[in-house]
């Protein structure tokens, strides 16, 4: 009975200290059409996730005795069409725990799914969510609900920079009644790392821009994405990463966006490096690039 009492024990333990998955949507997600649909989950080099088909954030706390009161909402990249989740999600978490920072990794729809009715807002709408439970949960995850910011590589760079020019948007329409609507989806600050800004087809990366709004979108719609163009006196500040030899994503989309809220006097920090490539999470084994965390680390730091 004794050896018994001590498996539950340890059982019970290790439930409280492994990381919760939380479903966004647990009254049904809106913008989508019932479906027989499957998401998939293709575990290599990275762990890749396409046809998501039920949007979560898995939480990722440091301990107490650690923590800021700082946490950060993170949107992995993949162009819009898969999440490199745990390439520019889980490990990120996992860092930003070590900062004491409380990290949430979102696992947001993607807009090729048959399954959506409105393609272009389902991943706004996921980011719009995410930050509104981490914003209500506050107190019980030990954070300062005014110190919750927003991270995206590549794509997932758009989608947070789309949350931080577009975050008062009215994306659910007639369903938007729940209570959880009521409270701020705005970021309080932006983190974009070699992100697509621009639909602007001299700079864009053809394929987040194809996959988010379809090859004949309307100039309107090109211009709203246009994260770059949508920047106002309430976007947050912002910090930014970018190679110079990125051959995917143009350097000149973290220029346009810095060049924007420098224009709105916005607090923002660009890191330009003169190589790097594009897709390098951490940037371990990248010489100089390496450091772009710490510098990150820095600047959540002198935030107030």
């Amino acid at each position: 009975m004794k050896r018994f009492t001590t498996i539950l024990f340890l059982l019970y333990s290790f439930s409280l200290l492994s990381q919760k998955i939380i479903p966004l949507w647990p009254e049904g997600v809106p913008n989508q059409n019932p479906s027989e649909e499957k998401e998939h989950i293709v575990s290599s080099d990275i762990v890749r996730i396409n046809n998501v088909q039920t949007p979560t954030l898995e939480v990722f706390l440091p301990s107490k005795a650690n923590h800021t009161g700082k946490a950060v909402v993170i949107c992995p990249g993949g162009g819009y069409k898969i999440l490199a989740y745990d390439w520019e999600g889980t490990d990120i978490a996992k860092w930003y725990n070590s900062k004491g920072i409380a990290a949430f990794v979102l696992k947001y729809r993607l807009p090729d799914s048959p399954s959506l009715v409105q393609p272009q807002w389902a991943p706004l709408q996921d980011a719009q969510r995410a930050m509104r439970i981490v914003r209500k949960n506050a107190a019980k995850w030990n954070i300062n609900p005014s110190q919750i910011g927003i991270m995206g590589f590549s794509a997932g760079g758009h989608l947070a920079s789309t949350l931080g020019t577009h975050f008062d948007e009215d994306t659910l329409k007639a369903s938007n009644t729940h209570s959880l609507n009521k409270i701020s989806a705005r970021p309080d600050f932006m983190v974009l790392i070699y992100p697509v800004i621009t639909f602007d087809k001299q700079y864009y990366h053809g394929g987040s821009k194809n996959a988010l709004i379809g090859e004949d979108a309307s100039q309107e719609m090109l211009d709203y994405f246009s994260n770059n163009l949508q920047v106002s006196s309430n976007t947050p500040p912002t910090f930014l990463i970018h190679s110079a030899d990125d051959t995917v994503v143009p350097y000149q989309n973290s220029v346009l966006f810095y060049d924007a809220l420098q224009k709105h006097k916005i607090p923002s920090e660009l890191h330009l490096y003169p190589t790097g490539g594009h897709g390098y999470s951490l940037a371990i084994k990248k010489g100089r690039l390496q450091g772009w965390p710490e510098q990150l680390y820095e600047w959540i730091h002198s935030l107030e």
